[in-house]
């Protein structure tokens, strides 16, 4: 025997003979397809791996119930793709994220991982594809246009499930902070310009608010991703695919994945049309858009500490900078904005790659998977970073706050009732041409006595619906 022989095991496949390292999992159709799409130089993501894994042993219990899978090959396969479930194995998955061929290389992977990982536990030696094969066994009643897209949901599903907790906790870290900081009064700004007095709680209160909408729509997104076209096989119309078994696939999936799945009603609609991914993203990129603009905030309240609007404090995580001492940059929301632009890059990918399907398959679903999985798994450690090194940290500079409301000439809106929009403009523009005080300048003019400015400029007030001091309009 050469050494080549004791290396490598002879496979085939519908393009010809192929020699595969003796001692690997995957076999010929995986090492073509690692060959041909050398595109990013990752691995595919385990909860990828983990989800087709939970297919094949769904579909292997379901075709040993219905009498088409013997109970010593349906127990190995079993056996393999708990293994991979659990971790195992996952370097023998060795295709491109990204790939031709709408995800037969992943889908061909799985199943002559599991085949050969089943063969070793019957006894047999890697690539004896008569005890177990790849297609015949492992992949029985399937195809790649059921498998891949009902797996990319199980794994964008279980990705859902991690960022909403972290956006609860979030959500639960903005409303502390709402009320620990609804005392401090500080200037509102419209378009970067003094507007009129808030409570820096009521801002915060404002974040938690648009989290909470954040959390329904993930919660929406979730029950997209539980439709399955399982049992649709090629095209949906469920050719090879026993009429038992797609009765009974996606129950048995429930139970091994221990999710509330459902069979789509019409599989043919669920195999050609990507809409429910594109849901997905969208709810995705609009959590991100609402983080973005909330670091935006948080950067602006914490510029300085001298120079800027110094509103607040965020935690210094870092030196900022290696020429400058002493500097602290706000690190932790600005990478919250990085995220949030590669997400909304990913949005589009996702959007352009569901619209460029034809007729009963997309090709484009490796595309859609990798920037998906991508956008929702970012953002997942982006809010905890924020949360745990941000938010929970912030503290109030109150002292600053209310001297800027005090020389702000945006308090002069709580005067228009009292002395009319023109007078009050007139003070506005001779507050800002002097630099004098609003509440001087009123003064002066004899416009309101001092008791009646206190009562219609007193701050909290200004920061509730009504017209400040109503009852001096009485008079």
């Amino acid at each position: 025997m050469s050494d080549k022989q004791q290396l490598y095991r002879s496979e085939h496949d519908s393009v010809g003979e192929r020699a595969v390292p003796k001692d690997v999992y995957y076999g010929v159709q995986s090492l073509r397809a690692a060959e041909n799409f050398p595109i990013t130089g990752l691995a595919m993501h385990p909860e990828l791996i983990n989800s087709i894994a939970e297919i094949k042993k769904a579909s292997a219990i379901t075709n040993y119930e219905i009498g088409l899978l013997e109970k010593r090959v349906a127990d190995a396969i079993v056996a393999a793709c708990e293994e991979i479930a659990a971790g195992k194995l996952h370097e023998a998955f060795i295709v491109d994220p990204i790939q031709g061929g709408a995800g037969t290389s992943l889908n061909m992977n799985a199943n002559e991982v599991i085949a050969n990982r089943a063969i070793e536990l019957l006894g047999g030696e890697k690539g004896d594809y008569r005890l177990v094969n790849p297609n015949d066994h492992v992949n029985y009643g399937q195809s790649t246009n059921d498998v891949f897209p009902s797996a990319g949901k199980l794994a964008v599903l279980k990705l859902l499930v991690r960022a909403q907790i972290q956006l609860e906790r979030l959500y639960q870290a903005l409303v502390e902070k709402a009320e620990e900081f609804d005392g401090v009064i500080k200037m509102g700004r419209t378009q970067m310009q003094d507007a009129v007095p808030i409570r820096l709680g009521q801002e915060f209160r404002a974040y938690s608010e648009a989290v909470r909408r954040d959390i329904a729509r993930f919660e929406r997104a979730k029950d997209e991703m539980r439709c399955l076209n399982m049992g649709g096989t090629a095209i949906g119309t469920g050719i090879n695919a026993d009429e038992q078994y797609l009765r009974r696939i996606v129950p048995n999936l429930s139970k091994v994945t221990g999710l509330s799945l459902v069979q789509a009603f019409n599989l043919i609609d669920a195999t050609q049309n990507l809409d429910e991914f594109v849901a997905v993203s969208g709810a995705v990129k609009t959590c991100a858009v609402n983080l973005s603009k909330m670091s935006n905030d948080l950067r602006l309240m914490s510029s300085g500490p001298r120079c800027g609007f110094g509103e607040i404090n965020l935690p210094p995580r870092q030196n900022g900078s290696s020429i400058m001492p002493g500097k602290v940059n706000p690190v932790i929301p600005e990478v919250v904005n990085q995220v949030a632009f590669n997400i909304i890059g990913n949005d589009m990918t996702v959007t352009m790659a569901a619209e460029a399907g034809q007729l009963e398959l997309n090709a484009f679903e490796p595309i859609i998977f990798y920037n998906l999985i991508q956008s929702v798994e970012t953002l997942t450690y982006a809010v905890h970073t924020l949360v745990d090194h941000c938010i929970v940290g912030i503290t109030a500079n109150r002292e600053r706050c209310r001297d800027m409301v005090e020389h702000s000439v945006g308090i002069i809106t709580a005067l228009c009732p009292h002395v009319g929009y023109e007078k009050a403009a007139e003070m506005a523009k001779r507050a800002i041409e002097t630099g004098a005080p609003v509440r001087r300048l009123i003064l002066e003019e004899g416009l309101l006595d001092e008791a009646s400015l206190d009562k219609i400029l007193d701050p909290y007030s200004m920061t509730e619906p009504g017209i400040s001091a109503k009852e001096l309009l009485a008079r």
